[in-house]
C-alpha cells in the first residue's frame, strides 16, 4: 500500500498492523516511519513548499516499481493541492476522499452554505476583510494544523486567505469512519495549541476522551452524520468544533482525511488503517471500540536549528525521532510524545511533560 502524507509514521504504523506492506513518501522521514515502511522516500524541502507534484509522484513511482499495489491512502498535506490529488487518483486507486470531494470539503463558503441549510451552527464567514478585525481570525484556504492561523488584526490579504468570527470554546474534535452516505463516530478529543511568534494557534497536541456532556456529544455525531453524508465523505476524516461553557457547539471545519489523532484512537485489537480502507469499500463496523485508558500525544517543537541532529537514547514513549544526521529548524516539528493515564487529564499532563523533559534533553545534548 502506498502512503503519501506530510508525516506517514502513524499510518504505516497501522497499516502495519492491519497486514498492510506501507511504501511511505513524506517530510520527515525519521526513524519510526523508515521502521516501519517496507520502502520510504523523502519529499525534500515538504515543510517549506508543500506537497508538489513532481516530486510527489517520482517518489509514489519509484516506490511503486515492481509493487503489487492495493491502491494508495494520503493523509495531510493535501488539502490545499486537490491537483496533486487527481494526478495520484489517475494514476493508482485512491483509497480516500477524491479531490472534488475535498475541495467542496476545505471550500469555506460551500460549507458554510451547508451548515446554513441543515441547521448546524457555524461562524460566521467572509472573503473580504472585516470592518472590525478583532473580532475575526484569518484563515488559509485548506489549511491545516494551525499554523496559518492569525488575528485578522495582523492581516496581510490575499486570495488564499478566507475571514471566520471569533467564537469562545474548547477545541474538540471528533473522529469518525464514513462509507459515502453514513458516519460512525470513533471518539472524541481535546486539543491545545502550542504558540509560537506569528503562529499563535499552532497545534500543540490532542488527549482522548474528551470530558462531554451528552447532549454536547449527541448534537456533535449529528452534526457529523449530516455532513458526512452531504459531502459524500469517505474513510477517516475528522470534524473540529467548539464548545462553549454552557455546552452549545460552534463547527468549525472537516478535515478530510486520516490525520493528527491516530496514536490516541489506535485499537488495541484493530487498526484504524484497516478500518479506513473497509470504509472507502463501503463497510462500517458496528460500534466504536473501547479504550481502557485515556491517551495524548504532543508535538515537540525544536527550539534550536541543528545542522545535523546526532545520535540520542531516546526513551520509548516518543515517535517520530529525527534521523540521525538530518537539518531539524527552529520550529520545525522535532518529534511526538506519548502518553496514557487513568482519566485525560492526567494523560494530557503527562504528555506534557514529557515535552518539557524531551527539550531539556535536547537542550543540553544538542550542539
Amino acid at each position: 500500500m502506498l502512503i503519501a502524507a506530510a508525516s506517514g509514521r502513524a499510518l504505516a504504523a497501522s497499516a502495519r498492523r492491519g497486514g498492510y506492506v506501507p511504501l511511505v513518501a513524506d517530510f520527515f522521514g525519521d526513524q519510526d516511519t523508515i521502521a516501519a515502511a517496507q520502502a520510504h522516500v523523502r519529499l525534500c524541502d515538504g515543510l517549506e513548499r508543500g506537497m508538489r507534484s513532481a516530486g510527489v509522484l517520482d517518489a509514489l513511482e519509484r516506490l511503486a516499481t515492481h509493487q503489487e499495489l492495493a491502491g494508495i491512502v494520503c493523509g495531510t498535506g493535501f488539502e490545499d493541492r486537490p491537483e496533486v490529488l487527481g494526478n495520484i487518483a489517475r494514476r493508482w486507486k485512491l483509497l480516500g476522499n477524491p479531490p472534488d470531494v475535498i475541495v467542496r470539503a476545505k471550500d469555506p463558503l460551500v460549507l458554510s452554505k451547508l451548515c446554513r441549510d441543515n441547521g448546524i451552527a457555524h461562524p460566521d464567514i467572509s472573503l473580504s476583510p472585516p470592518s472590525d478585525p478583532i473580532n475575526w481570525l484569518r484563515k488559509r484556504k485548506g489549511g491545516a494544523g494551525g499554523q496559518h492561523i492569525r488575528a485578522a488584526v495582523d492581516d496581510i490579504g490575499g486570495r488564499t486567505f478566507y475571514y471566520q468570527r471569533r467564537v469562545a470554546g474548547a477545541p474538540t474534535s471528533a473522529l469518525f469512519l464514513a462509507d459515502g452516505n453514513r458516519a460512525l463516530v470513533l471518539g472524541f478529543s481535546a486539543q491545545w495549541s502550542s504558540p509560537a511568534p506569528q503562529q499563535p494557534f499552532r497545534y500543540g497536541g490532542a488527549v482522548q476522551p474528551a470530558s462531554l456532556a451528552h447532549a454536547a456529544a449527541e448534537a456533535m455525531i449529528e452534526t457529523v452524520q449530516k455532513l458526512a453524508a452531504r459531502l459524500s465523505l469517505v474513510g477517516l476524516n475528522s470534524a473540529d468544533f467548539l464548545i462553549d461553557d454552557r455546552g452549545g457547539i460552534q463547527f468549525l471545519e472537516i478535515n478530510p482525511r486520516p490525520g493528527a489523532t491516530l496514536d490516541i484512537f489506535e485499537p488495541s485489537e484493530d487498526s484504524l488503517f484497516a478500518m479506513h480502507i473497509a470504509a472507502c469499500e463501503g463497510i462500517l463496523p458496528a460500534k466504536a471500540p473501547r479504550f481502557e485508558q485515556a491517551r495524548a500525544s504532543a508535538i515537540v517543537y525544536a527550539e534550536r536549528d541543528v545542522a545535523a541532529f546526532p545520535a540520542l537514547d531516546w526513551p520509548p514513549w516518543a515517535a517520530d525521532r529525527p534521523t540521525v544526521g538530518i537539518h531539524v529548524a527552529r520550529r520545525d516539528p522535532l518529534c511526538t510524545v506519548l502518553a496514557c493515564a487513568a482519566s485525560a487529564a492526567k494523560a494530557q499532563e503527562l504528555a506534557q511533560r514529557r515535552v518539557a523533559m524531551i527539550l531539556a534533553a535536547t537542550n543540553v545534548g544538542l550542539p
